[in-house]
């Protein structure tokens, strides 16, 4: 596994126990804006993974698919990708 996917994974687990901290505070009724400020950083760290892994994606998949000459089909993927993610 390669050192994007690593730092990726970790990100994802330290979400994994950051949103079930942050069920845990709901349930005992903690100050809202507490609350959203560790749901704001669950959201960042959920980001970070996902930046993570589409470098990843554009230094490996993406490089690959264009020295075999294919590689408009993973530029369009990136696109509709990033169009999902500006669209927020």
């Amino acid at each position: 596994m390669n050192e994007e996917k690593e730092a990726a994974i970790r990100a994802l687990k330290t979400s994994k126990g950051q949103i079930e901290g942050i069920i845990k505070m709901i349930e005992e009724g903690r100050y809202c804006v507490d609350v959203s400020n560790q749901i704001v950083a669950a959201g960042s760290l959920l980001k970070k993974a996902n930046m993570l892994i589409l470098k990843q994606h554009l230094n490996h998949c993406v490089k690959e698919a264009f020295l075999h000459n294919n590689g408009e089909e993973k530029v369009d993927e990136i696109i509709a990708l990033l169009s999902k993610i500006s669209d927020k």
